[in-house]
Formats: C-alpha cells, structure tokens, sequence
C-alpha cells in the first residue's frame, strides 16, 4: 500500500508540476520571450535593477524556470525564481492594487513554493538523476 501512496502523490506532483510551468510557460512567458526586444524597455522596475534586467529575470522564471518544472530537472531551484517573481508581483508591483490583481501571481507563486518544500516526486529528471547516481553509487561501493 505505500508504494500505492508513492506512487499517488507522484502523481499529484506531476500534474502540480506540468499544470503550473505550461500555463506560465504558455499563458505568460512565451510571448514575453518572443517579443523580448519589443518589451523590454518598457517592462516596470519594481527592485531597482532597470527595465531590461528586471523583465529578463520575470521571462527566465517565466519560460526557463517553467520548462524545468515541467520536466522535474532541478526542480526545487526552479521553484525559487518563480516564488521570487510571484512575491515580488503580489507585495511590490502591486501592493496597493486591489486582490484581483495580485491573486494570478498568488496561483503562481503558492505552486512553486509547494514544489519547494516537497520536490518533484519520482515521475521526474531528478528522480531519474538519483536513481542513477544510486546505482552507480552501489556499484562503486561493491
């Protein structure tokens, strides 16, 4: 029956994982990336950084760190980017704004950090990544 469970919950971070990075990937980062030089002048600078930096760090968590979500590659490091960009959208940029505007950087940001705490579960690179390096960690130990 664990294994039932293992397996369960692998489940659930996988659609977690896909469902999250796909939509920020295909709902906000794609057309960022593609259009980049058009937009990224005129980006805002909610910490300072200029226009440029600020909006290429929003398009790496957006498309970058989404794709490796979705696959489970270094998954609790590309929740981070992510969490930071949904923190900053939801208590900087929009911190006067009414909820509504802050609530699809919250349905972001509270994946990613879920992600964070728990990793990407055994349908993941990471997973297949440890498996190896437990495989040949036996064979090197015999």
């Amino acid at each position: 029956m664990k294994n039932a469970d293992e397996i369960s919950k692998s489940l659930g971070l996988l659609l977690l994982r896909t469902g999250t990075g796909g939509f920020l990937l295909y709902g906000h980062g794609w057309d960022k990336f593609i259009h980049f030089s058009e937009r990224a002048s005129k980006f805002a600078d909610p910490i300072g950084l200029g226009p440029w930096w600020s909006f290429a760090l929003v398009v790496f968590a957006e498309c970058f760190c989404s794709a490796a979500l979705m696959l489970g590659l270094a998954t609790r490091l590309a929740a981070i980017p992510i969490a930071i960009f949904g923190l900053v959208a939801v208590f900087v940029q929009h911190a006067a704004d009414p909820f509504g505007d802050k609530e699809l950087a919250l349905l972001y940001m509270l994946p990613a950090l879920a992600l964070l705490f728990t990793g990407p579960g055994r349908f993941s690179i990471d997973a297949l990544i440890a498996r190896a390096r437990g495989a040949r960690g036996a064979k090197i130990g015999h």
